[in-house]
């Protein structure tokens, strides 16, 4: 069975950058624990747009749902990430947000020497 990937394309506006990039290092390890995960990678633009793709990796889709549902639902919904101890939940870094679902067909690794 193929890997799946989701990126979630969120859209920042320039003065809410940092924020963003704050709130996913205080999350760091997260989701690291969590069954089929595979990867995670936050990328930043670096010309000509304002969206970051918050890039993950799962073994199935199975496993994202279950992430979805559980961690990551609980810490959206007020307690779980920065900000969110004292019972009001922050406002979003981002303006919109977009997930894009992959099958992975194809893959390489650079060759070892």
């Amino acid at each position: 069975m193929p890997s799946i990937v989701k990126i979630n394309v969120l859209t920042v506006p320039d003065e809410q950058r940092e924020l963003l990039e704050q709130r996913f290092a205080s999350r760091a390890g997260a989701v690291e624990g969590s069954d089929g995960f595979e990867w995670f990678e936050l990328l930043r633009p670096i010309e000509g747009t304002d969206q970051y793709l918050v890039y993950t990796r799962w073994r199935s889709e199975e496993d994202f749902q279950a992430w979805m549902e559980g961690p990551m639902k609980a810490a959206h919904q007020g307690g779980g990430g920065a900000g969110g101890a004292g019972g009001e939940r922050p406002k979003p870094a981002a303006s919109g947000s977009q997930v894009w679902s992959f099958e992975v067909v194809q893959q390489a690794a650079p060759k070892k020497a």
